[in-house]
């Protein structure tokens, strides 16, 4: 029988609790331990999902010597600090997008991962869902021709409570970090490339957070991505690609694809669905299974360099809006010429 690699998750919010469900679907992966910065919490985690450790500090697992993998799943202001701690106990993590709260922390995850000869990826979910793959073989085969725009929306109308991590700075709330680094990933993964020039426009709401934005980024050879994202707006999560000989309309939501189709002179010539299989976070799980088989140090589908790329992306667009968090540190970020 072949190894289980084993799991430990940090944190026991509701994406933690969307991950050890995922987890259970995946006969390879195992989850071990859960922690909490107190253990009523952890406890409670383990309980729910028939976890046999709990832990009270989050670096009470980073030193369990039985875990292989740690998912991060705390709020975007505390990414960094929690990568970096599990990385240097040798452990391999996989932190919730966004990857940090800015480049510089990116950068430092990176650097640390490097120095660590541990695995490092960032938990985007469009990346590994199988129709995805489909999508991007329609693109290499040349079938709209000549990639020129990029269109897609990331919008939510969400409710939340007064605290709420979502719209709260001191946590890296606000749209752009929450949904908007789909949007911009999303382009990302498309053109291959970084932007040469990018904007943005937002709506800073009353407790300080982006409540909603749109960016335009250009490309070196004039291409485009127009993208959309907010969190108090009811909108329709698609995203459309196009071509100099047709497009690719992905379904909402885009971020999770069960069905894409393709047209030429805006007739329908060929459509692919497929349903997903869990809440999909296993194919992220997966992914990152597969690359600790094969001794990989990052995913080819979501490498670390691209990560810190888009985390630049974002700094560039949001400093015009005045948008700086309370552990902010822009100055490796503020002199791009994007």
């Amino acid at each position: 029988m072949e190894k289980k690699i084993k799991w430990g998750i940090l944190s026991t919010g509701h994406i933690s609790n969307k991950f050890a469900d995922a987890l259970e679907l995946l006969p390879d992966a195992e989850l071990v331990a859960v922690a909490s910065r107190g253990i009523e919490s952890a406890t409670t985690f383990a309980i729910k999902h028939n976890i046999p450790k709990a832990y009270g500090s989050y670096q009470e697992l980073a030193d369990d010597p039985e875990i292989d993998v740690i998912y991060i799943g705390t709020p975007h202001s505390f990414h960094c600090e929690n990568s970096i701690m599990c990385m240097r106990k040798g452990k391999a993590v996989l932190v919730e997008k966004a990857f940090a709260i800015n480049a510089t922390e990116a950068q430092e995850m990176v650097q640390v991962a490097h120095e660590a000869d541990v695995f490092l990826m960032e938990a985007m979910i469009t990346r590994h869902v199988p129709l995805i793959k489909k999508i991007l073989d329609w693109i290499k085969e040349g079938r709209i021709g000549e990639v020129r725009m990029v269109k897609a929306s990331r919008c939510a109308r969400g409710v939340f409570r007064p605290g709420a991590r979502h719209l709260t700075p001191d946590l890296g709330g606000g749209s752009l970090l929450d949904v908007g680094v789909y949007v911009i990933s999303f382009a990302s993964m498309i053109y291959k490339k970084s932007p040469v020039e990018s904007v943005g426009l937002s709506h800073i709401g009353d407790l300080g957070s982006d409540e909603q934005g749109v960016a335009i980024l250009k490309y070196d050879n004039g291409e485009i991505a127009d993208l959309s994202f907010a969190l108090k707006t009811a909108g329709v999560n698609e995203a459309y690609i196009l071509g100099t000989e047709g497009h690719i309309k992905i379904e909402d939501v885009f971020a999770v694809p069960t069905k894409a189709t393709l047209f030429i002179n805006k007739v329908e010539v060929d459509a692919i669905e497929q349903p997903i299989i869990g809440n999909a976070l296993n194919y992220e799980a997966e992914e990152v299974m597969r690359c600790l088989k094969l001794g990989l140090k990052e995913s080819p589908f979501m490498p670390l360099d691209e990560s810190v790329q888009i985390m630049e992306i974002m700094d560039h667009i949001r400093k015009p809006w005045g948008l700086v968090y309370p552990n902010d540190n822009m100055k490796n970020n503020i002199n791009s010429n994007r």
